[in-house]
């Protein structure tokens, strides 16, 4: 297996799986590549692990329901286990967001913020699984959940603050129109742009390092590597959203 196979390349091996493929890339393959792009072939293997990742999180988030159910489920855990690793995760978020936007919107924008960090951090660890797909070092993966946050963070801006939400574009006054509005929109086109090219670069650098020793000394060198790896993994993780509660914050403000 190489640096880039993963063990969902064996379901290439069944007949249903490649005709999957070639419909997939009948419709989907690149044809045409622009200069900064070298040729490459076409994939599903980015789309299945990212599938994986999101029935994980999901299998984890409905275990997590069930426990709170239970007639003991307002006590907390006894050991540390994937619920208390939730509630974890979630105070740390919540905390951040109420610092940066205010509780009332920190309980508002929660569910989103708190979704991104479980699909995004179970994607970065990935990176530590030999022979796994790590979805978050494919730039579709990352532009997707970029652009949607893009696409959301401009429509609580509108919700919150209605048509003139869109004045920010044009500066506080009109002859300013000019300079202004092409700024603004650079700034703001550059935050998808940003946001997923940085994930990306980061999580495609730890996955090659790790691979690296790896095979050298597969047995001690790379542990070291793989706590560093870890690391990358929440530090990315924190980065993304605390960029998506910032953008939000900004949108939703009341004093544009």
């Amino acid at each position: 297996m190489g640096e880039h196979g993963t063990w969902t390349d064996l379901l290439y091996q069944l007949p249903a799986m490649r005709d999957l493929h070639d419909y997939a890339a009948g419709h989907l393959a690149r044809e045409k590549h622009f200069a900064v792009f070298t040729d490459t072939h076409f994939t599903l293997t980015h789309v299945l692990w990212t599938l994986i990742v999101v029935i994980i999180v999901l299998l984890g988030c409905l275990s997590f329901r069930r426990s709170l159910a239970r007639k003991d489920g307002i006590l907390p855990p006894r050991g540390f286990g994937f619920r208390a690793f939730l509630e974890m995760l979630a105070d740390v978020l919540f905390g951040v967001m109420v610092g940066i936007m205010g509780e009332q919107k920190a309980r508002r924008y929660l569910p989103l913020v708190g979704g991104l960090a479980l699909f995004i951090l179970f994607s970065n660890l990935m990176a530590l699984v030999p022979g796994a797909g790590v979805p978050t070092t494919t730039l579709k993966t990352n532009l997707a959940i970029a652009l949607l946050v893009f696409v959301l963070t401009h429509a609580y801006g509108v919700r919150e603050n209605g048509l003139g939400y869109f004045k920010q574009f044009l500066g506080p006054v009109w002859w300013l129109i000019p300079l202004m509005l092409p700024i603004e929109l650079v700034s703001h086109v550059a935050r998808p742009v940003s946001l997923s090219l940085r994930l990306m670069g980061n999580m495609v650098a730890d996955h090659k390092v790790v691979f690296t020793f790896f095979t050298m000394l597969p047995f001690l060198l790379p542990i070291p590597f793989l706590f560093l790896g870890l690391l990358v993994a929440f530090v990315q993780t924190f980065v993304f959203c605390v960029l998506t509660m910032i953008y939000i914050a900004l949108a939703t403000a009341h004093d544009h």
